[in-house]
């Protein structure tokens, strides 16, 4: 019995068990140099030991490439050393992190606190599921202050996830710094107040709240999760969801007169113009995105866009009537289209929530499917590549209970164990698709979660559910026998590394949030109005 977090694909115990000390010494064949390096720090951080460099063949932790294996995949057995084969870097740095789970908590913390180290020992055979394995973390409704955004990520690598969406700009911030808008950051950075709860009580909070990553922030973020095999998507929202860039470049909206940066949640009205000079704008801002984040993927979201400015726009309708659209509907597929050819020409490819296959998807375009499975279905039996996102089973800043203790108790009932019960691309679908699936990415909005406290209790131990389902075998997977691996390890580890997570048994007296009013919905009520 393992306490592993995600499960192995084969986990076989042998007897006995191997102890490590100050004299451990770590050795590696030369293209696994970088995860030699990590573990090295990790490792010697939590343990105090040197880890002194020897021979691969010699040393006490051993790193080894074994080509037959995939990039991804590794070997990890422990007998009289730790010996860890992988087909590559990636397979190492994987391979590393459950050497860390099975040394207990005390592994994963960032100085030493002192016991044994001691391992049992084991044969585990391990691969991913998925190619992608993501979190979408929403930093434009709160922004979340760079080490804070490190410490999420070295947590998403204990649990082998590789993909940080981060949802960079809304109508509620902008946070990222672009050389030729300086007035992005001076003024769509920051709102005066914001929504204190569902913004259908109508109370806001009376209190300023911004931030912005600089280009240099960025490039530390991205390396830093390179280094631990993370690739950062960034997203730059459009057309919708854009008033913080509108209020600092009024020139950009479809109405006249100048707006703030919004201070509600919820969906908004205010939308880019479909104009040429919007168009350069974003095409200059993602010349310099591109500059930062070198992942194959640029999100332009696309998602809840209200057509009411456009409807009342004369330049809207005539541009419309141009493209030779039935109506403005069109524009809206239309204008993501512009910058997703702009990102092709740069060697990029576009990623889009799945409503703009409503209109028409960018040629090759990565689709998020959140709005259910339907719209990830019909990319991929149109040919395109998607990740599942159901907003009904992957949206984390959902409530996780239905008692009144939960804090802003918004959105569907999404329990562990719905997570855990969640499957990219469910049993009853069974054709083949000429597109492919990649994987699934758990989704966190934030606009009732201004803290890395708050993230840490939404996300957790339900992201360690979802890790998991993206990661291991379907055909092992067992609620009961998770639960007890939590229990038996796992909880540990994420307290060990400082997770406030939500416990099991429900919120923690400081973790609620009384008097702030959430909004419940019922999924199954919605689908049968919807039919209705």
């Amino acid at each position: 019995m393992h306490n592993l977090v995600p499960a192995p694909w084969s986990y076989s115990a042998q007897s006995g068990s191997l102890t490590l000390d100050a004299g451990t010494t770590l050795g590696a064949d030369p293209t696994l140099g970088a995860t030699r390096r990590w573990l090295a720090r990790a490792l010697g951080a939590a343990t105090g030991w040197d880890l002194f460099p020897a021979p691969a063949a010699e040393a006490t932790i051993r790193l080894l490439l074994d080509p037959e294996l995939d990039a991804d995949a590794y070997r990890l057995e422990v007998g009289d050393a730790v010996v860890m084969s992988a087909g590559g870097d990636s397979g190492a740095f994987h391979a590393a992190q459950t050497l860390l789970q099975l040394m207990g908590p005390n592994a994963l913390r960032q100085a030493r606190v002192g016991g044994e180290w001691s391992l049992p020992r084991v044969v585990v055979e391990d691969r991913p599921r998925f190619a992608y394995r993501g979190t979408m973390l929403d930093v434009a409704r709160h922004f979340m202050p760079k080490d804070n955004v490190l410490r999420f990520i070295e947590v998403m690598a204990m649990h082998k996830l590789n993909v940080l969406h981060l949802h960079l700009t809304d109508d509620q911030g902008w946070r990222i710094q672009i050389d030729r808008y300086p007035k992005l950051t001076e003024v769509g950075a920051w709102r005066r107040e914001s929504s204190r709860g569902s913004w259908r009580a109508g109370e806001y909070d009376g209190l300023p709240h911004g931030g912005f990553y600089t280009k240099d922030d960025l490039r530390e973020i991205v390396a830093f999760a390179a280094e631990r095999h993370i690739t950062v998507i960034p997203e730059i929202d459009v057309p919708g969801h854009s008033q913080a860039a509108i209020a600092a470049y009024p020139e950009l909206g479809a109405s006249d007169g100048p707006v703030e940066v919004w201070t509600r949640w919820g969906i908004n009205e205010t939308v880019l113009d479909v104009s040429g000079t919007s168009l350069e704008f974003y095409r200059n801002v993602l010349d310099e995105v591109v500059e930062i984040f070198p992942s194959p993927w640029i999100s332009l979201g696309g998602d809840e866009v209200p057509l009411t400015q456009w409807q009342a726009s004369d330049a809207a309708r005539a541009k419309a009537a141009e493209l030779g659209l039935p109506d403005v509907s069109g524009l809206h597929s239309w204008f993501v289209g512009q910058l997703a050819q702009h990102l092709a020409d740069l060697g990029r490819t576009t990623s889009v929530w799945d409503e703009i296959g409503d209109g028409g998807l960018p040629d090759g375009a990565l689709v998020a499917s959140w709005r259910g499975y339907e719209g990830g279905i019909d990319a991929l039996r149109k040919g395109y590549d998607v990740v599942m996102c159901p907003e009904h089973k992957l949206y984390l800043d959902h409530r996780q209970g239905d008692g009144d203790d939960e804090p802003v108790p918004v959105g569907f009932l999404t329990t562990l164990e719905d997570v855990y019960g969640f499957d990219p691309l469910p049993g009853l679908v069974a054709e083949d698709f000429p597109g492919r699936l990649l994987g699934a990415q758990a989704n966190i909005w934030a606009e009732h979660l201004d803290s890395l406290r708050r993230v840490h209790f939404a996300a957790f131990p339900r992201l360690s559910a979802a890790a998991e389902v993206f990661w291991s075998r379907p055909e092992d997977r067992d609620y009961d026998d998770f639960l007890a691996r939590l229990t038996g390890g796992h909880l540990a580890r994420l307290a060990a590394m400082g997770v406030e997570y939500r416990p099991l048994a429900g919120p923690a007296p400081w973790q609620q949030r009384p008097g702030v009013q959430g909004w419940k919905r019922d999924y199954e009520a919605e689908q049968r109005a919807t039919v209705g």
